[in-house]
């Protein structure tokens, strides 16, 4: 007998995307299962965008925070108790919430596991888990645009896996963190190396053994997180210039006002 997290999963997540894949195979112009990949992955990550958007954001304010946050361990360096209580106070003056990337994750990661089930084991779209009034495909056509047979392993969709998994990667982390004279700092750093170069190559290997389905899936939801990254970094910068010319115009107005 299944369990009631099974059963969560199954009729909550797994289901409901399964069949609203069949919907759009059935809608969709020439019922190019790749398109329905592509749209119901765009779907899903604008459902979660609200949280991923908000999860990034604090990634960046943190990210922003770490010059004070390393001068308060320095001041603090023999006084845990005191270097936690000032970093408290700290993300409590900016409005964030160190704790609230866990959560959106927590939130997102069901679901994406799901949407990977579903591209995984329900490309032929058949089976008991649609809905009594869902109708099967009666045709499904599993090369996408023609060109890419979705059911086998394709080495162009898993190159395009990889490399967007790269540029995702590097966009969110444009400089590695340098290496330090504590652990600590050290194995940061290699953590960092490890998700730009060894992660990329993980998703290529792995998408090389598994139905193209997946490879599509990652790489339409890499370009999407680049994407949102790119437009967070440019509007960031947007806001630090305009901000930079309107100290500049201040600083000018008053050497000009009288003495």
């Amino acid at each position: 007998m299944p369990s009631i997290l099974t059963l969560f999963y199954h009729e909550v997540l797994y289901r409901p995307l399964f069949n609203a894949l069949a919907v759009l195979t059935n809608i969709i112009p020439g019922h190019d299962i790749g398109l329905a990949i592509v749209v119901l992955t765009l779907a899903v990550r604008i459902i979660l965008f609200p949280f991923s958007h908000r999860a990034l954001v604090t990634q960046h304010a943190l990210k922003a925070l770490e010059p004070e946050i390393e001068k308060i361990k320095k001041e603090h360096q023999n006084n845990a108790a005191e270097q936690g209580k000032r970093t408290m106070e700290l993300y409590k003056a900016h409005g964030v919430n160190p704790f609230s990337g866990c959560v959106t994750l927590l939130v997102q990661l069901p679901l994406l596991i799901a949407l990977y089930h579903v591209f995984w084991r329900g490309i032929s779209l058949q089976g008991v888990d649609l809905y009594p009034f869902i109708a099967t495909p009666e045709v499904v056509k599993t090369l996408f645009l023609g060109m890419v047979d979705l059911t086998k392993p394709s080495w162009v969709f898993a190159v395009l896996a990889g490399a967007s998994q790269f540029l995702q990667i590097k966009l969110a982390t444009p400089s590695l963190p340098p290496g330090g004279a504590n652990i600590r700092e050290e194995m940061t750093r290699a953590m960092a190396i490890q998700s730009l170069y060894v992660f990329p190559v993980l998703i290529f290997i792995l998408s090389i053994q598994f139905p193209a389905a997946l490879p599509l899936y990652w790489t339409v939801t890499n370009l999407f997180a680049t994407v949102h990254e790119g437009f967070l970094r440019s509007r960031a910068k947007m806001i630090q210039n305009l901000s930079h010319e309107g100290g500049r115009s201040k600083n000018q107005g008053n050497h000009q006002s009288p003495s």
